[in-house]
């Protein structure tokens, strides 16, 4: 049996997803004592990313899980004394619905020769010609006992090569979680080893050449798949937004590298278009006229102070965005663009004065990084969850995977939660909880109502709009196709952010869900890409990318439940909800932060970490 734990801590939370995280890292921060467990074997929860293979075993465990196959666990009722009761906590996650997953590039091993000089020229052994083999050798990997870490158990994924490549080998991965390793007693051991790089390295080098078509296999992506990092999450962090700022406040920012997004793209009468940012974009943009030009800066210039200039606005705080820019005197193009690729809203569901904020944040967030007010994590959104959680462990929280916490144990005379007993059977005491709502019972949540957030992911070869870079990082709006339909967020990511293999793309789409995810983004899908095998038969399609292999699924929105609607819960037992379906991180950061300071309303919240010189050792006794 592996090792046990201690038995008292000050809080522990349960689940690893960002708001989770962040709450952990200001716990530890202020002195206390943190234990921080997820049943999962990842961290990150549905904030996390996978490689290739690793999202293909994370799909069969999924199957698995929904056909009814749980580990053993050990019994908890006769551990709860007479004076007490026992929440039971959820055993399955089922915040993720209606998966489907489509390959559309060639499974045939012999295939694998036209592989590009980033790929070696021949195929893996454990490289599968068919999707069900490529799930059986992807859910390989040996079933562990938890252990529990004293500091971060992941190891940096920033391993510098010999060859320049950034690449962590699974098997030193794999060692390291076995062991329990860690990575160094002082946060910076990471960032040194890497190289002493910038921890906000986001100049986007532009490659000259044409982009090539070249022809990718299934059985490439799967020996390839630890170049790719897929996000369950599709997000962006704006420039000037809380959590960048948290990041650089509390020098987590250490821990990660970024990229500006360098792109903002518009659909319109079936045609993808850049849409023009900063002042030079504007008065450099073939795609407007000069008139057109003027009107764009006068406007944008308006909407930086609109609070001045209300009664400009008055007459249509009740009415929509488009309304009131139908009313400006902007041509139908401008009105387009400022709706959707700069506001980033829907023709009806955003007010006029939620329009202006949004234009104006939009325009705030410009020139810290780039021409585009977005930036975006190197290795995925799932590095953000891993900083705070190595931030946490610096100062001393205890970290354990693989454990999972059967219940709360409620003392019912005072009914708050005294503790949890874990898998193992042991029980270990707190005074304040924090747990990811997805592992709460359906007793619990039998009041609330959740969103549904519909996601795809998607493989491709080719960028939706080429330019003379194959490095581009580019977020496009697609307003509603149909009636009645909501806007689709699709963001693009090029090899450089550590995302996807070389001379592919590596494509997210988000909406709300009004039907299955599938049935809500397919529509959009057809719209910028071809299948792999149809683009083969028809020449006049090969100017659209090539669809190589797509993931559907719908997730859970939990951002707007108010913990009154759970049943039953203890007062010093606190939820975190999952991703919302927002661009930016604001919703996770703002709540990290209140509940902080609902726990801890004398401390600060993540103060930046003390200079080393600063830092007095008391004298041995």
């Amino acid at each position: 049996m592996a090792d046990k734990l201690p038995t008292e801590f000050d809080v522990v939370v349960i689940g690893t997803g960002l708001p989770e995280s962040i709450l952990a890292a200001a716990c530890s921060r202020g002195g206390q004592r943190v234990l921080h467990v997820d049943s999962r074997s990842y961290y990150g929860g549905n904030w996390a990313s996978f490689s290739f293979t690793g999202l293909l075993s994370w799909l069969k465990d999924y199957q698995q899980s929904r056909n009814g196959e749980e580990g053993m666990a050990a019994a908890w009722q006769d551990l709860i004394h007479e004076t007490e009761e026992a929440i039971a906590l959820r055993k399955k996650d089922e915040t993720i619905q209606h998966i489907e997953v489509f390959c559309y590039a060639s499974q045939e091993l012999e295939d694998s020769i036209q592989e590009t000089d980033a790929l070696q020229k021949s195929p893996s052994p454990e490289a599968s010609g068919t999707l069900a083999d490529s799930l059986d050798s992807a859910g390989l990997s040996k079933e562990r006992h938890s252990t529990y870490f004293t500091s971060y158990e992941v190891p940096s994924r920033h391993t510098e090569r010999s060859d320049g490549e950034l690449l962590l080998p699974q098997a030193d991965a794999e060692e390291s979680l076995e062991k329990g390793q860690c990575c160094g007693d002082e946060p910076g051991a990471r960032a040194a080893s890497d190289g002493d790089k910038d921890e906000h390295a986001l100049v986007v080098e532009d490659n000259l050449e044409l982009p090539k078509r070249s022809r990718i296999t299934y059985p490439q992506m799967v020996k390839e798949s630890r170049r790719f990092n897929i996000d369950l999450v599709s997000k962006l962090l704006y420039s000037q937004g809380s959590l960048i700022d948290l990041l650089i406040k509390s020098n987590v920012s250490r821990y990660a590298e970024f990229k500006n997004v360098t792109r903002i793209l518009a659909f319109r009468e079936g045609k993808v278009e850049q849409v023009p940012c900063s002042r030079a974009d504007v008065f450099n943009s073939k795609e407007l006229t000069m008139v057109e030009k003027r009107m764009l800066m006068k406007f944008l210039t308006f909407c930086l102070d609109y609070e001045q200039h209300s009664d400009e606005c008055q007459d249509f705080t009740q009415r929509s965005f488009s309304e009131y820019l139908k009313t400006k005197k902007l041509t139908p193009n401008l009105q387009h663009f400022i709706l959707h690729s700069i506001a980033m809203t829907s023709e009806s569901s955003c007010t006029t004065l939620d329009g202006l904020k949004a234009t104006k944040n939009f325009l705030q967030c410009l020139g810290r990084f780039g021409n585009t007010p977005f930036i975006f994590p190197l290795y995925g959104q799932g590095e953000i969850p891993q900083c705070f959680c190595r931030m946490c462990a610096v100062f001393g929280g205890v970290y354990c995977l693989r454990h999972q916490v059967q219940c709360l144990v409620v003392d019912r005379g005072s009914g708050r939660c005294k503790g949890i007993i874990d898998h193992l059977g042991q029980r270990i005491s707190a005074s304040y909880f924090i747990v990811e709502d997805s592992y709460l019972s359906k007793e619990t949540c039998s009041n609330v109502q959740y969103k549904q957030i519909s996601r795809a992911v998607l493989i491709t070869d080719q960028s939706i709009l080429k330019t003379d870079s194959d490095q581009q990082i580019s977020i496009l709006i697609v307003p509603p196709l149909e009636p009645g339909t909501g806007s689709i967020r699709v963001m693009e990511l090029c090899s450089s952010t550590m995302t996807c293999m070389k001379d592919s793309y590596l494509v997210h789409l988000t909406c709300f869900s009004s039907k299955t995810a599938r049935e809500d983004l397919e529509p959009v899908v057809k719209q910028l890409f071809v299948p792999f095998a149809e683009a083969e038969a028809d020449g006049e399609e090969l100017r659209k990318p090539r669809l190589l292999w797509a993931l559907y699924f719908n997730m859970r929105d939990s951002s707007g439940v108010n913990r009154s609607a759970y049943c039953g819960l203890p007062s010093n037992v606190y939820i975190c909800s999952g991703p919302d379906s927002g661009l930016g991180n604001e919703h996770a950061v703002k709540q990290a932060e209140a509940l902080f300071q609902e726990l801890f309303p004398s401390e600060e919240f993540c103060p930046p970490p003390p200079n080393p010189e600063d830092i007095i050792f008391e004298a041995e006794g």
